[in-house]
C-alpha cells in the first residue's frame, strides 16, 4: 500500500493520521485480548484461573490471601477467624468456658 504523501492535501493528511491512530488502537485492543486469552489458557493448564495467578501471593514467602472466615465471635459476628494461625483471644476465652470450635463455626 504505497501512498504518495506529497500529493495529499493538509486535510487528507490529517484524516490519514487520524485513521492510522484508530487502526493502531483497534490492533492494540485485539492483541491485548489475544494475550489475555493465551494467559488464561496457560493458567488453566496448571489448574488455576488467571485471577488466581495475578492476585495470588508471591512465590518467595509473600503473604497469600487470608482465606474465608470459618469461625465468628458468638456475641460480635464482625470478629472472625479463618482457623489458621494463632487463635484470637475471643476463641481462647470461648474454649475455656466450655464451648467447642464447632459451636463457633459460621
Amino acid at each position: 500500500m504505497a501512498i504518495d504523501l506529497d500529493k495529499l492535501s493538509r486535510d487528507e493528511l490529517v484524516k490519514l493520521i487520524s485513521d492510522a491512530e484508530k487502526a493502531l488502537k483497534t490492533l492494540e485492543a485485539r492483541r491485548k485480548a489475544e494475550a489475555k486469552r493465551a494467559a488464561e489458557k496457560a493458567a488453566q493448564e496448571y489448574g488455576f484461573s488467571l485471577d488466581d495467578v495475578v492476585s495470588g501471593g508471591s512465590a518467595k514467602g509473600g503473604k497469600g490471601p487470608k482465606g474465608a472466615p470459618k469461625y465468628a465471635h458468638p456475641e460480635n459476628p464482625s470478629q472472625t477467624w479463618t482457623g489458621r494461625g494463632r487463635q484470637p483471644n475471643w476463641v481462647k476465652t470461648a474454649l475455656e468456658s466450655g464451648k467447642t470450635l464447632e459451636d463457633l463455626k459460621i
